[in-house]
């Protein structure tokens, strides 16, 4: 299966871990994200302030990521992760059940600490048991299995959306995850063993790019998620079925690139790869500001969908100047880092655009990556001083 190639039988039992549970995870996710606006306006009656407040309330566990770290101190990591996949799935089988206010924002905490806590254990557990040249290919995979199931759940809820009723349409991708969770609770992980993580809360100095790069990465993702389909809807009229046929070519295209992502990251390496991501970021975004054109702004959603990937680099970046037992601590800072964008941008790039228009987010994220561009031409730097400490250490 070209999802192991390449790879030492060693390390296909935890690249088989890591899949159950990133499809899992995937799927449970997307079928919520998919469902939850026609299933609060048409099931659970919500108004415009709930469902805003529901949603602000999922983006909290992303903010609270660091305190996964808590748990590692009477828990291994693999098991925390399926068990986090578990309670993704749970969420997501459990909100078509229950179409009320206050049910929904349980369900859907419930789902959103599960899927933010894999997140963050996920980019670990890679580092942790992938060297610096097998690392990137695995995660570029992993990006394309995510984008596979990302494809298959669109065209379920596609196709069955309006023949089956809320509870199964959520029930679906929930077990999905719930299983998948389980089996990688009980899959043995052999022949390749993990470092142990050290348990700290606080960010170190040295690892400070990584963390100013994970910041940025956050407010480019916000603009680009919660904003983008918004202008589409907004100012070019797209229909519903229209985003779902976008999302399903968006995905189909990702699911055969991403394998890709990993080679070139080897390749060419962390900062030249940051460079072409930012700079096409850039680009995009000053189209989405300026462009008239149908048919462009969805083709750049897809390029911008498809650069996006290339963050795989950030994270092969902090394996390559951390010591193998930050790992854990540091991703999970990572990632509360990177939602600090997520609980503040949306309101503030709300306000922006109706007070100036809409081109003045699309304009602001483009400031964004203008910023990370002129970051990342420091990684080969720090790579080189991290090396030198590393080797004065041993």
């Amino acid at each position: 299966m070209a999802l192991f190639t390449g790879l030492p039988a060693s390390k296909k039992h935890v690249l088989l871990f890591m899949a159950m549970l990133n499809f899992g995870s995937t799927v449970a996710m997307q079928g919520w994200t998919m469902l939850y606006n026609n299933f609060v306006v048409n099931a659970a009656g919500l108004n415009a302030a709930q469902s805003g407040l529901v949603q602000g309330l999922r983006e909290i566990p992303g903010l609270l990521g660091v305190t996964l770290i808590f748990f590692l101190f009477f828990m291994k990591e693999h098991k925390l992760a399926a068990l986090s996949v578990m309670a993704a799935g749970l969420g997501t089988m459990l909100t078509g059940c229950f179409p009320s206010f206050v049910p929904i924002i349980f369900t859907s905490m419930l789902m959103s600490f599960g899927y933010h806590y894999f997140e963050a254990m996920n980019n670990s557990l890679a580092i942790q048991h992938f060297d610096l040249r097998q690392t990137p290919i695995v995660m570029g995979r992993l990006r394309g299995l995510v984008a596979g199931g990302s494809l298959m759940i669109s065209v379920f809820v596609f196709f069955f959306s309006e023949k089956l009723s809320f509870v199964w349409l959520f029930f679906v991708p929930g077990a999905i995850g719930l299983i998948l969770g389980f089996l990688g609770l009980v899959h043995p992980l052999t022949g390749s063993k993990a470092p142990e993580q050290r348990k700290r809360v606080l960010p170190q100095k040295r690892y400070w790019l990584f963390y100013v790069l994970n910041f940025l990465m956050g407010g480019r993702r916000i603009v680009f998620s919660v904003f983008a389909v918004f202008l589409m809807v907004e100012q070019f009229g797209f229909s519903v079925r229209s985003v779902s046929l976008m999302f399903m070519f968006n995905y189909t295209v990702n699911w055969l690139f991403n394998p890709m992502v990993g080679k070139i990251i080897n390749r060419l390496g962390e900062r030249r790869l940051m460079t072409i991501e930012y700079i096409a970021a850039f680009l995009i975004f000053t189209g989405y500001a300026l462009t008239r054109s149908e048919w462009l702004i969805v083709l750049l959603y897809v390029f911008d969908s498809l650069t996006f990937n290339f963050s795989i680099a950030v994270r092969t970046f902090f394996q390559k100047i951390a010591f193998p037992e930050d790992a854990a601590p540091n991703m999970a800072i990572a990632q509360t880092i990177n939602h600090i964008p997520a609980v503040t941008l949306p309101a503030i790039g709300g306000w922006m655009w109706t007070s100036w228009g809409y081109q003045s987010v699309f304009l602001f994220g483009a400031g964004l990556t203008a910023i990370s561009l002129m970051l990342a031409q420091l990684v080969d730097r720090e790579i080189r001083i991290k090396n030198t400490q590393n080797a004065g250490r041993g």
